[in-house]
């Protein structure tokens, strides 16, 4: 529900960033949009000048996470190289996942443009269903069809045994793309 009085574009961005920093959770552009009496639109405007101001917001396909420095239990990470068609797309996410994986983002490295990345913050199996229902309802291409499908993606876990048998499934699989 809108709020009744009209706020600044200042003040909005500040309840904005504030709601996003006691969040755990992604907050979707259309949620922020109806709370606030505005547009999706102006949200994404907003948003980007909540990054210019060094607000460290990330942008996934769940909607929007403030990006919060580790904690003293830190969690492992790795850089993963695959590859797969976009029909196994969902399998290779479900592996990860499976095996208590975070799928933080995926980057190609691009003749042009260097490094392109998108951030996924996939950690469960419905949030891959979600993606997966994201992509084929925007008919969007993976950043992969780009390098003849491989790719990488950073992930975290709390363990690194938890990668290393995340990587096996997906070379079992001839998803790993090893050296």
């Amino acid at each position: 529900m809108p709020n009744d009085k009209k706020i600044s574009g200042d003040e909005r961005r500040k309840r904005i960033a504030d709601a996003l920093k006691e969040e755990t959770e992604p907050l979707k552009g259309g949620a922020l949009a109806e709370k606030h009496g505005v547009s999706r639109q102006v949200i994404v405007q907003d948003i980007s000048l909540l990054k210019a101001a060094n607000h460290p917001i990330i942008a996934t396909p769940q909607g929007y996470l403030y990006n919060r420095p580790q904690t003293d239990t830190e969690k492992e990470t790795s850089i993963i190289a695959c590859r797969h068609t976009k029909a196994e797309m969902a399998e290779e996410l479900n592996i990860l996942v499976d095996h208590g994986v975070l799928v933080k983002n995926v980057s190609v490295e691009h003749a042009a443009y260097g490094e392109l990345s998108g951030q996924l913050m996939i950690k469960s199996r419905k949030d891959v269903e979600r993606f997966q229902q994201l992509m084929d309802e925007q008919k969007a291409s993976l950043l992969a069809d780009l390098t003849d499908g491989v790719h990488l993606h950073m992930v975290e876990a709390d363990d690194e045994q938890a990668i290393e048998e995340a990587k096996q499934a997906l070379k079992t699989k001839g998803f790993l793309v090893e050296q």
